[in-house]
Parts: C-alpha cells; sequence; structure tokens
C-alpha cells in the first residue's frame, strides 16, 4: 500500500455512567484525529446514553454500549435494563472484545480506567497481548482524578499500575503539572511515571454561532446576561433552584437577563420545577439542552456552572468570568480543580454545601460589578492539549508502522501540532 494511502483505524473506548463530560471530550478528541489525516477513521464504543444527541463528523463510527449509571456510593449498577450488574458487563465486555478484534485497530484510546468499568477491557487487553497485536494502547487521563487519598487506594486495589506497565504504551494526560501534577500527588511508581506524557489543557472550538447572533435568537439585546448550566444536569438541580429562588427575590438586576441550561439528564420532576420557578423570574431563557455550549458561554458576561473538566476549559479557552459550583461527591476531582484554579485568579468558586439563594446571587451581583479585566495567570495556562493528543498518538502509530504520512504532518502543523514531533519514515 502506498504510504500516502496507509490507512489508519482507531479505537476509543468512553466509560460514560455519568453526566456529559467523557463523551464530549473523547468525541472532541476523535474529531482532531479524522481532520489531521483523512486516512484515519475512529470507532467510539460508549455507553453514554446521549452520544446520539452529538454532532458526528465523517469517519467517525461508534457502538453504543448498554449504560451504567454511577451511584452516590460509587458503585455502579444498570442505568436502563432489567439486568444484574454482572450480566450487564459481561455483556458490555463481549461487545467490546468482539469490536475491537473484528475492527482490527492501529491504536485504542481508553479513557480513564485502564481495565474499563468493572474491568470490562480486561478480556481484550488479554486477547490483545496473547496475539501479539499490533495495536498501541494508550490511557487518557484528564488532569485531575479524585482526592489522593481515594485515587492511591484504589489504582492499588484494582491493579492499575500493573495495567499500565502490562497493557499500555503511553499516558496522555490533559492538564498540565504547574497546576496538578498527578504524578507526584498519587505517587505513580517509575514505571507508570516514565510512561506520562502532559499535553496540556483542551482548548474548545469557537461556537457555531456568534455572541451577537444567539443573543438575537434568544430575543436579547445588549444587556448583561448570565448562563446557568450544569452539564449533564444529572446533579444540578440544587444549584438551578437556588439560583432561581434568589433571583426571585432579587430586586437589583436591572439590564440583566439569564440562560439557563438544565441538562438532558435532569430528571423530569426536576425540570418541571425548575421551569415552574421560571415562571415567577421575569427576563429568563430556558433550555434542556444545547449541542453548542461555547456559543452560549461566548454570549454570556458571566457563567454560574459546576466544576467539570468540559466547562472549566470551555471558560479558559473564552477567558470568562465564571462562578464555579464543583461537585464534591462521590469524587473530589471538581472540588479540587475549581480550588486550584481559584487560588490562581482564574474563577471565583463555592462549595455546594455553603451556597444560599441569597449569598449565591451577592456573589453574582459582586462579579458583574467588577471591572472585565483578566489575570496575566490565565495566559500562561496551557490550552495545547488537543495537539498534544493527536501529536502523540500519531507519533506512536507511525513508529508502530515505521513510516509517516507527509499529509498527517502537514495538516497536524495546521492544528497546532510541532512538526518535529512527528517521526519522519
Amino acid at each position: 500500500m502506498n504510504r500516502m494511502n496507509k490507512k489508519r483505524k482507531i479505537v476509543v473506548y468512553s466509560h460514560d455512567t455519568f453526566g456529559l463530560g467523557n463523551i464530549r471530550r473523547m468525541l472532541v478528541i476523535a474529531k482532531s484525529l479524522v481532520e489531521s489525516d483523512p486516512n484515519t477513521s475512529v470507532l467510539i464504543l460508549s455507553g453514554s446514553p446521549m452520544l446520539h444527541a452529538f454532532r458526528i463528523p465523517p469517519q467517525i463510527d461508534y457502538i453504543k454500549l448498554p449504560c451504567l449509571t454511577r451511584t452516590m456510593q460509587g458503585s455502579y449498577e444498570a442505568k436502563y435494563l432489567d439486568i444484574s450488574y454482572d450480566n450487564i458487563l459481561r455483556l458490555r465486555s463481549n461487545i467490546i472484545q468482539s469490536a475491537i478484534m473484528d475492527f482490527d485497530p492501529d491504536l485504542i484510546l481508553v479513557d480513564k480506567k485502564p481495565f474499563g468499568v468493572g474491568d470490562e477491557l480486561s478480556n481484550a487487553l488479554e486477547e490483545l497481548k496473547q496475539q501479539n497485536h499490533r495495536a498501541k494502547v494508550v490511557l487518557l487521563l484528564r488532569d485531575i482524578l479524585d482526592s489522593a487519598e481515594s485515587t492511591i487506594r484504589v489504582w492499588q486495589k484494582n491493579g492499575y499500575h500493573d495495567a499500565i506497565q502490562s497493557f499500555y504504551d503511553q499516558v496522555l494526560v490533559v492538564g498540565s503539572p504547574e497546576i496538578f501534577d498527578l504524578r507526584k500527588e498519587y505517587q505513580f511508581p517509575s514505571e507508570s511515571h516514565e510512561k506520562v506524557r502532559f499535553c496540556g489543557y483542551i482548548a474548545r472550538e469557537a461556537g457555531r454561532t456568534s455572541r451577537q447572533q444567539l443573543r438575537q435568537q434568544l430575543g436579547f439585546g445588549n444587556e448583561r446576561l448570565v448562563l446557568v448550566t450544569t452539564g449533564g444536569g444529572e446533579d444540578g438541580y440544587h444549584l438551578l433552584k437556588c439560583y432561581l429562588q434568589g433571583l426571585r427575590n432579587q430586586t437589583s438586576m436591572e439590564n440583566t437577563k439569564t440562560l439557563v441550561i438544565c441538562g438532558p439528564e435532569m430528571i423530569e420532576s426536576q425540570r418541571n420545577h425548575i421551569h415552574a420557578l421560571i415562571n415567577d423570574c421575569s427576563n429568563v431563557v430556558v433550555q434542556n439542552f444545547t449541542d453548542d455550549m461555547m456559543a452560549c458561554m461566548d454570549a454570556a458576561d458571566l457563567v454560574i456552572s459546576m466544576g467539570g473538566y468540559n466547562t472549566v476549559c470551555e471558560l479558559l479557552t473564552l477567558r470568562k468570568r465564571a462562578i464555579v459550583v464543583p461537585r464534591v461527591l462521590p469524587v473530589q476531582e471538581q472540588w479540587i480543580r475549581a480550588d486550584r484554579m481559584s487560588k490562581l485568579g482564574l474563577l471565583r468558586t463555592l462549595h455546594p454545601d455553603d451556597i444560599t439563594p441569597a449569598n449565591l446571587m451577592d456573589t453574582v451581583q459582586e462579579e458583574l460589578s467588577k471591572v472585565n479585566v483578566h489575570p496575566q495567570n490565565l495566559y500562561q495556562i496551557n490550552l495545547n492539549g488537543l495537539s498534544g493528543v493527536c501529536n502523540s498518538i500519531y507519533r506512536l502509530m507511525n513508529d508502530n508502522q515505521a513510516a509517516a504520512n507527509p499529509l498527517v504532518v502537514k495538516k497536524l502543523k495546521s492544528n497546532g501540532v510541532q512538526a518535529q514531533a512527528i517521526k519522519m519514515g
């Protein structure tokens, strides 16, 4: 086969049991990979119940795994099917194993869990190893997983470092060691430490709709706009309720409007209550879901949100003023991220246990009254994560195939990837 037309196949595994963050991030990465090389195709394996709602670019397809859900105690169970946890894991594992072996990828990108949820990736990884399969295997970690104590305990209990040593070629972290060095924070042994590559945070593409166009679509003019969003919305009810109750009692919010996005995973009774609260508030528009969050954020003067990875990256990309009320259960990830970013002056954070309608409104008024000046630290954050991930993945595949595609290098250059990091054949 001509090197110029070398076909590449990548499997992306995203466990997706809670919220929209994981699948949104993996879709962005998949899109960047196929845009970097027209000869690359990506097969996504995901249990996200919202995968169908996103725009799936050409050269990307997906296999929908039966849904799991994470309880507040941190365990998993079937989300929709009347089936035991053991049986749904077996079903998912069989689908994953068959898909990987039949698709025959050059590289497998695994999101967060080295063995997958409930070790559902183990059989596929073992079979690849037994067959001396050519596929490279890469683990993708976000900047922060959980508290150090919890993460160290979980990784030791589940043998994740053994998995990295046995099955993985590289560990890519979409974060910055200056903010959170997980190698040190989580006490990675030398074998895992050496495989880690920090890629930077993932800047987000501009929205499809301009700030002015979106405001016009919503019926807004030049008023100040507050966006209140909680991502998927599965655990965002309290924040939305608190804001709307505070807004209802507020008499000094003239020339200010609000866009509330509930999130597609908010349960119906909670969504109905949010809509009822909005009836008592003036100048509020509500949406259940948007697939163009960047446009909504760009149109806003202040964003109130939770502290998920994607949300923080969107805020950093837009240099947007924000009040972040992070999730603190069942994991501390969002709180740690918000706390670190707050100490750098990049955003304002409130602990969810401390918010009331009154103090949330006081914080909103304080932020809206500030002159829109951003700290210098904001411009020093590494937001080249997408280029870093693509760079590493294509370099691994080029090493594996002992050949480089000049078109890939050209495309990666245009997307900000350093050409010297691509191995030339």
